[in-house]
């Protein structure tokens, strides 16, 4: 039978994103809804609302309406709020750009998603303005957050005297279309509605405790849908405060929390290592942390208390992916106690199941099986590609996660690995995610991740590629003797590489196929 969430289903409103998010701050209307947390700027949530709606009134006047698409392409800064938010007010959808694409990733991203307009900032223009052409729109159609000779800046939007358009847009209109990680081939528009998103906002607010009182760090960025939800908009929902950064520098992330005295830091796995390990940390008063929350890529628990230990704090984990708004399943603020190994519960209004990838067959407590999820927050679809929506929405509304869990038979969900990318070695499955998990438990692993190669008899082995810790000296010997000892014959790493960095997505996502890629170059 499905798994269903412990939790009392929520109320879903059946209203935009603005009405949800702007309608009522609690009172808190001139106090700081966002802050850049290089410069200290801050703007209060009544002065967001109102660039909000001047944002959309100048839109309006260009032309833009419902069913019209305009990205973004920023990193994160209090005004990515007001641009977000604006353009959803002018009844058009947002399609939100990795800030570190090359002007051919951008290019097809527009492309495809039929972007009208593109906003970013003068140190992206130069490929902002390459990608825009690449895809049809003009140097005119590449809207500045800031200031740049020759292109219209949001000064100039705000300045507009454009009455603000009718609100036209309804909960089940698209209010998104982020592009999945492409960890899995090339990137898909997701079309997310008004509905997915105010409909996870609900679910998350009944197992996070965040409240007008809440200081969120928002390092992670607002263009992946991460950042988007559980920072930029939970913020708002809540009635937070939003301190950005726009991109991770360990020592400014360790000084906006200490001045900012930030209570919630929400991160990837790649930034626990730092904190548990780098002896810079203990430099700076941290003390004002209450919960580091991880996601985007599983977070092994060792390092997990580890981190927590040091800081003093709560260390949660969830999943989610860019299709399921994002989040599904994670451990709640009064559940510290769970194994920091899982995900925690599925979220209220969720039900799930664990299906055999082999037989087909329904798995129980115990076993494992692909994750399947249903609930107000799956997405509608992929944009354009309705052979990639078939294959990952089911006739039941079941989305089909490509990730392996286990479930106890308290409902408390484990994810142990992506079907596509376990390493099968003599019949056994290998998840790459625990052997990296492991790595990074050495001290002179600053970071690792593992894929599957063939030996010379053609069978699949894990390989490990490492990244030491500065000044460290390593031999692959000692890194195969250090996990052979700590694991299961048919896990063992049998190959080992030194490289200078791990590659991944923005939102810390190991990207796999790029080191698939790196051996196939190899061949």
């Amino acid at each position: 039978m499905p798994v269903r969430s412990p939790y009392p289903d929520v109320e879903i409103p059946e209203i935009s994103l603005f009405d949800f998010l702007f309608t009522d701050f609690g009172g808190r209307d001139t106090e700081p809804a966002l802050i850049d947390g290089t410069s200290g700027a801050s703007i209060s949530f009544a002065e967001l609302r109102g660039m909000v709606e001047k944002i959309a009134a100048a839109l309006a006047e260009r032309g833009i309406g419902k069913g019209d698409v305009v990205g973004i392409f920023s990193p994160n800064t209090p005004y990515y709020a007001a641009v977000f938010h604006g353009i959803l007010r002018a009844n058009a959808i947002v399609t939100s750009a990795n800030s570190l694409y090359s002007p051919g990733e951008l290019a097809h991203q527009l492309r495809d998603s039929g972007a009208k307009l593109l906003f970013t900032v003068s140190p992206f223009l130069d490929r902002a303005v390459a990608g825009a052409e690449q895809a049809g729109l003009t140097a005119a159609d590449v809207i500045v957050l800031d200031a740049a000779e020759g292109h219209t800046s949001l000064r100039d939007l705000l300045g507009t005297t454009a009455a603000v358009p009718a609100q036209e847009v309804t909960a089940g209109d698209t209010a998104v279309l982020p592009y999945s990680s492409g960890t899995t081939g090339l990137a898909k528009g997701v079309i997310l509605t008004h509905r997915n998103l105010v409909a996870n906002l609900v679910q998350i607010a009944a197992v996070m405790r965040v409240d007008g009182g809440t200081r969120i760090l928002a390092v992670l960025p607002f263009f992946h849908i991460y950042g988007m939800t559980v920072m930029m908009n939970q913020g708002l929902h809540r009635n937070a405060t939003v301190i950005t950064m726009p991109k991770f520098d360990l020592p400014e992330f360790l000084r906006i929390i200490a001045e900012h005295r930030i209570q919630r830091v929400y991160i990837a796995p790649p930034v626990a290592v730092a904190l548990a390990k780098h002896p810079i940390v203990d430099q700076y008063d941290l003390s004002c942390v209450e919960v580091i929350f991880s996601g985007a890529a599983p977070l092994d628990a060792e390092l997990g208390h580890a981190m927590g230990k040091r800081l003093g704090c709560t260390v949660l984990q969830g999943y989610g992916m860019t299709e399921l708004s994002p989040v599904s399943h994670c451990m709640p603020d009064d559940r510290p106690d769970l194994d920091l190994n899982s995900s925690g519960f599925a979220l209220p209004n969720i039900e799930c199941k664990l299906v055999d990838p082999e037989t087909g067959e329904e798995v129980g407590p115990g076993g494992r099986g692909e994750l399947w999820v249903k609930g107000p927050n799956v997405m509608v679809g992929y944009l354009n590609n309705p052979e990639a929506t078939a294959a990952t929405l089911d006739d039941e509304g079941y989305l089909h996660t490509g990730d392996v869990a286990e479930v106890t038979e308290e409902g408390v969900f484990s994810i142990v690995d992506r079907v596509k990318e376990l390493i099968k070695y003599k019949g056994y499955q290998v998840p790459p995610a625990e052997l990296e998990a492991l790595l990074l438990t050495h001290e002179r692993i600053a970071d690792a991740a593992v894929i599957g190669v063939k030996d010379d008899e053609g069978e699949e082995v894990p390989k490990a590629f490492v990244v030491t810790q500065p000044g460290a000296e390593l031999t692959g010997d000692e890194v195969m003797a250090y996990v052979a000892e700590r694991i299961a014959p048919h896990k063992k790493v049998r190959v080992v590489e030194f490289i200078a960095e791990i590659p991944k997505s923005a939102s810390g996502k190991i990207l796999r196929k790029d080191l698939r890629a790196r051996e196939a170059a190899k061949a």
